[in-house]
């Protein structure tokens, strides 16, 4: 029972993941204009196969567990993946997009602030973005902010992936971490 129900788990993924792939690269009209197909960053590609709805444990740097669940989803004819990031009932929203070639990653955060991340890291199953400071004005001593986060997939599992943060708070670097599953 257990055989098919990992089966079963895994067809879904794959045929998921086989028709998000497809839906973003059609041509996308709008009325009577064809927009322009764009070439996306291997950052934004693997950023991609997040699409779904995830749910887990975030273990604050207090050391606190609490509930998370993150929802991606691909909008603007392709070239914008948007995450709606819930951490203990609290909505945030996150932003994935290409810019001469470069995911550009903007966090619009519980903190108040709307930090601007550039990638640093790309494989088959990680990405990391870190703080834009060109695009983000902030500064530890003055402002609480997220400064880096970074997605790693299990190579053995695609529905599982670990979050790691860091965040400045009270001028102080903080560490956190989700691990996530895939829902759907």
């Amino acid at each position: 029972m257990k055989l098919s129900k990992r089966i079963s788990v895994a067809l879904l993924s794959l045929l998921f993941s086989i028709s998000s792939f497809a839906a973003h690269h059609e041509n996308v009209v709008i009325g009577d204009v064809e927009m322009n197909e764009v070439e996306h960053s291997d950052a934004f590609k693997r950023m991609s196969k997040m699409v779904g709805k995830w749910e887990g444990k975030l273990t604050q740097y207090t050391g606190a567990v609490i509930d998370t669940s993150s929802e991606f989803r691909i909008v603007s004819g392709g070239n914008t993946i948007t995450e709606a990031l819930v951490e203990d009932g609290v909505e945030m929203l996150t932003t994935y997009s290409d810019k001469n070639g470069k995911m550009i990653v903007k966090h619009y955060c519980a903190l108040g602030t709307q930090p601007v991340f550039r990638t640093s890291e790309v494989s088959s199953t990680t990405v990391e973005v870190k703080l834009d400071e060109s695009l983000s004005n902030y500064h530890p001593n003055h402002q609480s902010y997220v400064n880096s986060m970074k997605w790693s997939t299990d190579p053995s599992n695609k529905n599982l992936t670990v979050v790691d943060s860091t965040i400045y708070i009270d001028g102080e670097l903080r560490i956190q971490q989700s691990v996530i599953n895939r829902v759907n």
